[in-house]
C-alpha cells in the first residue's frame, strides 16, 4: 500500500514538472524534471561499472573475507552495505549473501545509511569544506554515527529481522563507526586521505567496468564474471524514471513545508538558510555542503548531524529502492526518516 501512495506522489510530480516544463518552466518544477535527466550520466557512472564487475567481485571477495564472516556466525552479505545502495553495494550484498532477507538488509538499509555516509558523505564534505567549516562537519557527522545504530534496528525490524540478529549483523558497522568517529576527532587529516582513496578505487573500478561491459557489448561476449553491461544500464533507467517524478515531487514539499520549517528553525535557534538544508538534504546532500557558508554553526552542526541518515532519502536511494526491490521501500523510509531525526535532534541538543 506504502509504495502505491509513494509512486502516485512520484507519478504527480512526473506529471507537474512535465506541464511546468512545456510552459516555459515558470514554476521551476520543469527545471528539477530537466536536473533529473542529467543525473543519468552522474548516476550510471557511478553504477554501472560496479554492477558489470558484481560476478567478478563477489568470486574475488567472496573467498577472502566470506569464511571471516560465517565463522563469526554472520552472513557475508552484509560486507555490501560498506557500499552505497546506488554505488553497487545492493548488487555486492545480493552476490555474496547466504540468506536473501539479509541481501536486501544489508544492500538497501545498510547501504543506504552506513555505505553512503563512507564512501560518499563524508569524502564529499571533507573535501569541500575546510576550516571551520569542516571541523562541524565532523562533530557533526560524529554525532549522526551516534543516531545510525537507531536507523538499522528500525530499518531491520521493519524488514522482518529479529532484534537480536539485527545487532549482531551490524556489528561490524558499529564498530567500524566507533572507529571513524574516533578518528575524526583526533586524526582528521589522515582519515579523509583514506576515505578519499578508498572512493578513488571505487571510481576506478566502476570506469573498468563500463568499459569491459562496453567492449563485450560490441563484441559480442558474455564472460560469467561479467553482468552486460544492458542490464547494469537499464538499472540506472529504472532509477532515472523515479527521479523524473521524485525531484518535483520534493521541490513541492519543500515549498510548502519551507515556512512552518523557518519558524521552527527560529524556535530551535537556527536561521533560515540551516532549516531549509535539513529538507533539501533528503534529495541530496551536495547542495546542503554547499550553503554551509551561509548557515549559522547549530545549523551547520544539525544538517551534518541529520545528512548520515537522511541523506539522498527522496531521491536516489528511493528511486534505487523502488526499481531494485520495492518490498523495501517502507524500511528504507523508516530507517533513514528515524535516523535523520535522531541525528538532527541530538545535534540540536548540543552545546556550541
Amino acid at each position: 500500500m506504502i509504495n502505491q501512495v509513494i509512486m502516485g506522489v512520484m507519478a504527480a510530480g512526473a506529471v507537474l514538472g512535465g506541464i511546468d516544463w512545456i510552459f516555459g518552466n515558470k514554476r521551476g518544477y520543469g527545471k528539477k524534471m530537466e536536473e533529473a535527466l542529467m543525473l543519468l550520466g552522474p548516476t550510471a557512472l557511478s553504477m554501472a561499472g560496479i554492477i558489470c564487475l558484481v560476478p567478478f567481485l563477489a568470486k574475488t571477495l567472496g573467498g577472502a573475507v566470506s569464511p571471516l564472516y560465517r565463522m563469526a556466525g554472520m552472513d557475508p552479505g552484509m560486507f555490501g552495505g560498506l557500499v552505497a545502495i546506488d554505488m553497487g553495494g545492493f548488487q555486492l550484498a545480493s552476490a555474496m549473501a547466504d540468506r536473501p532477507e539479509i541481501a536486501m538488509y544489508a544492500g538497501i538499509i545498510a547501504g543506504a545509511v552506513f555505505g553512503c555516509t563512507l564512501v560518499f558523505t563524508i569524502p564529499m564534505g571533507m573535501g569541500m569544506l575546510s576550516g571551520r567549516d569542516q571541523e562541524i562537519f565532523a562533530k557533526g557527522i560524529m554525532t549522526g554515527l551516534g543516531a545510525m545504530p537507531a536507523a538499522l534496528l528500525v530499518g531491520g525490524l521493519a524488514a522482518g529481522l529479529s532484534l537480536r540478529e539485527i545487532v549482531w549483523q551490524n556489528l561490524p558497522f558499529l564498530f567500524l563507526a566507533a572507529v571513524i568517529a574516533i578518528g575524526l576527532n583526533v586524526f582528521p587529516k589522515e582519515l579523509l586521505k583514506c576515505f578519499r582513496a578508498f572512493a578513488a578505487g571505487i571510481r576506478v573500478l566502476s570506469i573498468a567496468g563500463i568499459s569491459l561491459g562496453a567492449a563485450a557489448y560490441m563484441l559480442e561476449l558474455s564472460p560469467e564474471w561479467l553482468t552486460p553491461l544492458k542490464e547494469a544500464m537499464a538499472t540506472v533507467s529504472s532509477i532515472g524514471i523515479v527521479l523524473l517524478g521524485s525531484l518535483p515531487a520534493a521541490e513541492f514539499i519543500q515549498r510548502v513545508l519551507r515556512n512552518p520549517l523557518k519558524k521552527l528553525g527560529e524556535k530551535w535557534g537556527m536561521n533560515p538558510v540551516s532549516s531549509a538544508g535539513l529538507l533539501i538534504c533528503l534529495v541530496s546532500p551536495v547542495p546542503v555542503l554547499a550553503m554551509m557558508k551561509e548557515m549559522d554553526e547549530k545549523g551547520k552542526l544539525v544538517n551534518s548531524a541529520c545528512m548520515v541518515c537522511g541523506a539522498s532519502m527522496l531521491a536516489a536511494h528511493l528511486g534505487f529502492t523502488v526499481s531494485a526491490a520495492p518490498q523495501m521501500l517502507g524500511a528504507l523510509l523508516a530507517a533513514k526518516s528515524v535516523g535523520a531525526l535522531v541525528g538532527a535532534a541530538a545535534g540540536m541538543a548540543q552545546r556550541r
